[in-house]
């Protein structure tokens, strides 16, 4: 190595770049939309009055709620108000509430023309899509969630709490109890999941989302209808919502484990293929408006 050689300064190599930190803008930015438009604060408004007329006739007319199931329970412990609105509101109210964010996801921003502003963003359509699908998940978790939230405090309000006596004659601790009603909300979320994942689909065919709406409770509903056929007792295992009254299998004990699990995968299922359906529409999507 000659004297030039060795007094010249060796290259400095770069300093590797900063791991960029996972950014949740666009996710943040979806949960105000759908969190902040009065018509959400409106549903749910609606979804709350479920639960406080529930814990108000039930401590108006106690004798008339000597029936099966939840409602037999009011009076003894509060809890019992929040699994009785979920009991109701499951078949219509929370699909309605859920079809209507998960159709609006797409089909509402073509409709108002800032979708085509959004793919300018440097943004793949994946991650757009993924995005939207989580803010899907995150209100249909939300609003069972606050079903169950209102039922909770108006029945402690107007019942009080203490032991839990369960659909299978046995009693429970106060906190046991309560565990267990979240376990009935993180279980209806992942079917409602699934729900989400279906108007997501249709949302990606249309720019109307009043029809997409629509189309999403049309499936719900012919799936409801097609549970009560006898003659269809083949097909009933694969429908979307024949698992979802499997909650209650949370308030036995022991917990029978075998229709929750059939349950979760059912909507494990449809939440994959419609994902993937919704994914495959929208990446290949000639976005006009």
């Amino acid at each position: 190595m000659s004297v030039a050689e060795a007094a010249r300064p060796a290259a400095v190599r770069p300093a590797p770049a900063p791991a960029r930190a996972v950014s949740t803008r666009l996710l943040r930015s979806e949960l105000r939309l759908i969190f902040g438009r009065r018509r959400n604060w409106v549903g749910m408004a609606v979804l709350a009055t479920v639960p406080l007329i529930i814990a108000i006739a039930a401590k108006a007319s106690p004798s008339a709620t000597d029936g099966p199931d939840f409602f037999s329970g009011i009076t003894q412990n509060g809890l019992f108000v929040a699994l009785a609105a979920l009991t109701i509101e499951i078949p219509l109210f929370l699909p309605l509430a859920v079809a209507a964010i998960a159709a609006d996801s797409v089909a509402g921003e073509a409709q108002l023309g800032t979708l085509r502003y959004q793919l300018v963003v440097p943004v793949g359509r994946t991650r757009m899509l993924a995005v939207k699908f989580a803010a899907i998940a995150i209100f249909a978790a939300a609003a069972t969630a606050w079903v169950a939230f209102v039922g909770v405090v108006a029945g402690l309000i107007l019942f009080g709490g203490g032991e839990m006596t369960l659909l299978s004659g046995a009693q429970v601790s106060m906190a046991e109890g309560a565990l267990r009603l979240l376990g009935v909300c993180a279980y209806l979320a992942v079917c409602l999941v699934a729900l989400g994942a279906v108007g997501l689909f249709v949302s990606t065919l249309t720019e109307q989302p009043i029809g997409a709406t629509i189309a999403v409770l049309l499936v719900h509903v012919a799936s409801l209808i097609l549970g009560t056929i006898p003659q269809l007792d083949w097909l009933q295992p694969y429908l979307l919502n024949v698992h979802w009254l499997a909650f209650g299998s949370l308030m036995m004990d022991p917990v029978a484990t075998e229709p929750l699990q059939d349950g979760l995968l059912s909507a494990g299922a449809y939440t994959l293929i419609f994902v993937t359906a919704a994914w495959a529409r929208f990446a290949g999507r000639d976005v006009t408006s």
